[in-house]
């Protein structure tokens, strides 16, 4: 058991993950939807009809979440990050010059951090649906850059990853601390009316009351007090 764990943590395809920011925002992403409901639910402080509103609503909030970085944010400020890395910020850097976009850094990375040469040549000799053709991996990549892969040490292109990386960064934290939780509760509260969670005319506290219970209103209130008072001058 100890020697499958270690075997897994020492694995390259982990390490893999965690080094790449919109994969591991991601992981976290969709452990928070599945933790985090299953606590509110096994919470027994918590009555049912609270315990079932407040776990579909953070679920939906965390899977909305995800979805919004995954589909919009991470496109965005990965292929705008790497254009803007490689017009202004990193103008003259050395590797920029190899790729056109994103997709063709990531496809040469991934090859690249194979180890072993035997393995490379290997994946570059294998045919792959290309485009409109099926083609050797090879030709999908410039002579320089095949002639890299097939090197002992093929270059890495630090400064390109970092750039993409950065990006990465940039939108996880803009993406889910600003844009992804406002473009949320555009989703969340038609969901939850649509499970029959949440009624339009409440608010979010009244939502989240058991239904079995009333608020009084205060008007009520008012004249129930009224009405037990003493009359002290008889």
């Amino acid at each position: 058991m100890i020697e499958a764990v270690r075997n897994i943590v020492a694995s390259p395809t982990l390490a893999s993950i965690a080094q790449n920011t919109s994969a591991s925002v991601a992981i976290e992403t969709t452990l928070k939807s599945i933790g985090r409901p299953g606590f509110i639910l096994i919470d027994k402080d918590i009555d049912g009809d609270t315990k079932q509103y407040a776990a579909a609503k953070e679920f939906l909030y965390q899977a909305t979440c995800l979805l919004i970085y995954m589909a919009a944010i991470v496109p965005i400020f990965k292929k705008g990050g790497f254009k803007l890395a490689k017009k202004y910020i990193y103008k003259n850097t050395k590797g920029f010059e190899h790729f056109n976009n994103v997709r063709e850094f990531t496809r040469y990375h991934k090859i690249a951090e194979n180890p072993s040469l035997t393995s490379r040549c290997n994946i570059l000799g294998t045919e792959v649906g290309y485009r409109t053709s099926i083609k050797p991996v090879s030709e999908m990549f410039s002579p320089f850059l095949r002639d890299q892969l097939m090197s002992e040490n093929p270059e890495k292109y630090v400064e390109v990853k970092g750039a993409i990386e950065l990006s990465n960064l940039i939108g996880s934290v803009l993406g889910l601390a600003i844009i992804a939780p406002q473009l949320s509760h555009c989703v969340i509260h038609p969901a939850l009316r649509f499970l029959g969670l949440e009624k339009k005319n409440k608010t979010p506290e009244q939502n989240s009351l058991p239904v079995n219970k009333e608020v009084k209103p205060e008007k009520d209130v008012k004249n129930n007090n009224s009405e037990k008072k003493v009359d002290i001058t008889a």
